[in-house]
């Protein structure tokens, strides 16, 4: 899930408009004949950017457009909750739009898989931007095989967020693998500060994505190429067994996506697992989520300004550092207006794309970064515009260049579960149950590492045996 939510805006607070009966009643381009001369019908556009703020922020690049092209949107918001079951009553019906937006992963796979893709429309657009002016892994993790399924357009990514003056007074190195995270977090612990605080509440999908995170890096996957779950092997257990023993320097309780913040944000923990979206908040820069260490009462961005960030984490049983992560995209539906459509998408990824990606830069990371002419335009526009909510100002003020640099570059190590493997279902098939998380709350409990991976993998199995 994308991260959202008016008051939590993390990577796991869904906000639902109950838009249904709006979305529902809108025609898509499929009964234009797919004229696309922008003389036809309105030009249909979903966008999975739901709040009222950025809703406006979006229909006034679009206004732009339509006044440059002289092509008629329709921009419809739709909350991410609501996405599958909106696309497949629009599908039934024939009115499916002519291009979503702003949506992860998994909902291009579900597109792609039901068919509801112009994927020629969609190849043709990267070609006219410059497939090489894209970051190679958001190409990679947006193909099916070598057809690609979705134009990439930002990405977030998730950190280990550390506290860069207590490391280096410690005289520790950045926590980049198992063995120095799990060092740090001993050294580091003590009465009045935890060693590293991470989410560990059963059946919780914050909890299952910052686990995949610290699993990916050991080489741990879900399933294989061939289907077959591997949630059980040696890389999983040892990578629960690594949680597990990491815990012992978390404090005591139940710990989610507001208790993990609080702990960092109070100046309690020495280590934590969040995503770009906590980043203004460190700052000081949203009222409703100020942190409140002793320091921050005279310098708010204390902790922003003591903070380094690990993006890739390496366990010993991986080849690779990895780290979690996702990619929204832009689409282009079988059947739309694909003229008219290919040229919005264009403009979005090209003069939109400054605009669109200011909405919320620290969770928009671009993944085009640049142009042939000038092939870093992007990411330099971007490590330079305001975020924030109460108070607004660039990352860049508060957080030197390793930082910035880390965000723009860890797309390139992003890897996720299942999606890879062409079995991108999987995951929506197991978040109501969330086995892994399961697993997770069972090792930090006290269970052996290898029969909650087990208990895990018959979860996953059977929920797959359900597609």
């Amino acid at each position: 899930m994308r991260p959202l939510g008016p008051v939590h805006r993390s990577a796991y607070a869904v906000v639902a408009l109950g838009l249904t009966a709006s979305v529902a009643a809108c025609g898509g381009g499929s009964d234009s004949g797919g004229s696309g001369d922008g003389k036809g019908d309105a030009l249909t556009v979903w966008i999975e950017e739901d709040l009222p703020d950025r809703v406006a922020a979006t229909q006034k690049i679009v206004d732009a457009f339509t006044k440059e092209s002289g092509i008629d949107v329709k921009l419809v918001a739709v909350a991410e909750d609501q996405f599958n079951q909106l696309l497949t009553s629009n599908a039934a019906a024939g009115k499916l739009p002519d291009v979503v937006g702003g949506i992860p992963l998994g909902q291009a796979r579900t597109m792609s898989s039901n068919q509801l893709l112009d994927t020629d429309a969609i190849a043709s657009v990267l070609d006219s931007l410059g497939q090489d002016t894209f970051s190679k892994k958001a190409l990679e993790l947006t193909k099916d095989g070598d057809t690609p399924i979705s134009v990439p357009s930002e990405s977030w990514t998730q950190l280990l967020l550390y506290r860069k003056d207590l490391f280096e007074k410690a005289g520790l190195a950045a926590p980049k693998t198992y063995d120095d995270i799990l060092a740090a977090a001993k050294k580091l612990n003590t009465s009045d500060v935890a060693g590293f605080v991470g989410a560990n509440i059963a059946g919780d999908a914050f909890t299952e994505q910052t686990f995949e995170h610290i699993a990916l890096g050991n080489n741990c996957q879900l399933v294989d190429d061939s289907g077959t779950i591997t949630f059980d092997s040696p890389e999983c257990v040892e990578a629960l067994d690594f949680y597990g023993q990491l815990e012992k320097y978390s404090p005591q309780g139940e710990q989610d996506v507001d208790t993990t913040r609080a702990q960092y944000f109070a100046g309690k923990a020495a280590m934590t697992v969040w995503s770009t979206f906590i980043l203004d908040e460190l700052a000081g820069l949203r009222n409703d989520a100020l942190p409140t260490c002793p320091e921050c009462k005279k310098d708010p961005a204390f902790l922003a300004k003591n903070s380094g960030v690990v993006t890739a984490i390496q366990g010993p049983s991986g080849t690779d550092p990895a780290v979690f992560g996702e990619i929204t995209s832009w689409e282009i539906a079988a059947n739309s207006q694909t003229d008219s459509a290919k040229k919005f998408v264009e403009y979005m990824m090209s003069d939109g794309y400054e605009p669109w990606i200011a909405i919320a830069p620290e969770g928009k990371v671009p993944v085009r970064f640049g142009t042939a002419d000038d092939p870093t335009k992007y990411i330099d526009a971007w490590a330079k515009m305001d975020v924030g909510v109460d108070k607004k100002a660039p990352l860049s003020d508060f957080y030197g260049k390793d930082v910035t640099d880390a965000l723009t570059t860890g797309v390139d190590q992003l890897a996720r579960w299942a999606i890879p493997q062409g079995q991108g279902d999987l995951l929506g098939a197991i978040q109501g149950e969330q086995p892994v998380a399961n697993a997770v709350n069972q090792v930090v409990s006290g269970t052996p590492a290898a029969e909650a991976a087990k208990q895990a993998t018959d979860a996953i199995k059977a929920a797959q045996d359900s597609l």
